[in-house]
């Protein structure tokens, strides 16, 4: 069974490295991807106050979160609900390192020692969209997911969010494998496991014309770089 947890954080500002703080974690668990309602969400007492750019993306004050627990206090817990799975972020990098920082404080090894992985859905969407907005709410809009209740950034609210986008990101991928059982779908037919090696797929060759416009367009290529294209490099 695959177990994936959907992970967000919110922060006193930018720099683990500077003392900055995690102030808000926000955690959902997918089983085969599907959620399960098994959320982790908790506010910390950071012992310092939010700068003004971070309060204004997540309006999470300090006196709002003065009588919260320390990260520390509750490492056990968080531990233990991610251990071994899978874990899944927006912008990795950045929460992983405010993470690890964390776990350091409690005298903790960092968080791949405890996970089975991490993807990083922004990385993800680089690849899919190179050259456009990949934020969270820019993919929400692109793939259909429904942000308008994010008037303020809050880890648990964006961790559901982005669970949506992964699951979109990556639809379609369970369909190109194959089972060797047959198994059912949720309305209870049979899914039956399809035997592809004996189908013979044909093979269509490029006619003596196809070949010569073809070689025509790659020598106009090849002029217009200057001999430098790569595959006539290669095939000397």
């Amino acid at each position: 069974m695959s177990r994936q947890i959907v992970l967000d954080t919110e922060t006193t500002g930018l720099s683990a490295e500077n003392g900055d703080r995690i102030i808000e974690l926000g955690c959902v668990e997918l089983l085969n991807r599907k959620l399960t309602g098994n959320n982790l969400h908790m506010y910390f007492n950071a012992g310092r106050d939010s700068h003004e750019d971070a309060l204004r993306v997540h309006g999470i004050t300090t006196e709002f979160l003065k009588d919260k627990p320390r990260f520390e206090q509750q490492v056990e817990q968080i531990l233990g609900y991610l251990q071994g799975a899978e874990i899944i972020i927006h912008n990795a990098p950045f929460d992983v390192g405010f993470l690890n920082k964390e776990l350091e404080r409690a005298g903790k090894p960092p968080l791949r020692s405890w996970v089975d992985g991490v993807i990083d859905t922004l990385a993800m969407a680089k690849e899919r969209y190179p050259g456009k907005r990949n934020s969270l709410d820019s993919l929400c809009d692109r793939l259909g997911v429904d942000n308008s209740g994010r008037t303020l950034h809050g880890a648990l609210l964006d961790a559901e969010l982005l669970a949506d986008v992964y699951i979109n990101l990556t639809r379609g991928q369970d369909a190109l494998l194959i089972s060797d059982d047959a198994q059912e779908d949720d309305s209870g037919l049979p899914i039956v496991a399809l035997d592809l090696r004996s189908i013979v797929l044909p093979v269509i060759r490029a006619s003596e014309q196809e070949c010569a416009e073809h070689e025509a367009v790659l020598a106009q290529i090849d002029k217009a770089s200057g001999d430098k294209t790569i595959w006539r490099h290669m095939a000397g």
